[in-house]
């Protein structure tokens, strides 16, 4: 499994937005420029971000807006807005093992716990970080 680069830009638009709030216009061209992407790929994951109520996007002269304070924006909640699969199982069976052996026939109920376990404890340790800890990061290396 590899998460998508949809996570870390986004953690990054919202980086930039708190950091530039006030000073600067947020659009996609400006973080495009930050992020060294497409406008439109950081769009896409704007209007992601937005779907799932974390910022708020005005047209025209408005800009981006977060909608709740960093320290209150999980990892998690990121990861949920910007990975197209973060609802299903993060673990995938082959579908057609052989029920004539008894491996095959066995392979998913020997696998099931334990992978819904790790499942849990990964989603667990993407909710006990924020975004507030990377800003910081940020503050503290300039």
């Amino acid at each position: 499994m590899q998460i998508s680069t949809k996570f870390t830009i986004a953690i990054h638009i919202l980086a930039a937005t708190e950091y530039f709030k006030g000073k600067q216009k947020i659009t996609s061209k400006f973080l495009a420029g930050s992020i060294g992407s497409n406008p439109v790929i950081i769009r896409n994951i704007m209007l992601m971000l937005q779907d799932a109520g974390i910022i708020e996007v005005k047209r025209g002269p408005g800009g981006i807006t977060i909608n709740r304070p960093l320290s209150e924006i999980t990892y998690l909640d990121i990861y949920k807005a910007v990975e197209t699969n973060s609802e299903e199982e993060l673990f995938r069976f082959h579908e057609n093992p052989s029920p004539k052996c008894p491996v095959g026939r066995n392979i998913h109920n020997a696998l099931n716990s334990s992978l819904k376990k790790i499942q849990f404890d990964f989603e667990m340790e993407l909710a006990s970080h924020t975004v507030q800890e990377v800003y910081d990061n940020i503050l503290e290396k300039l």
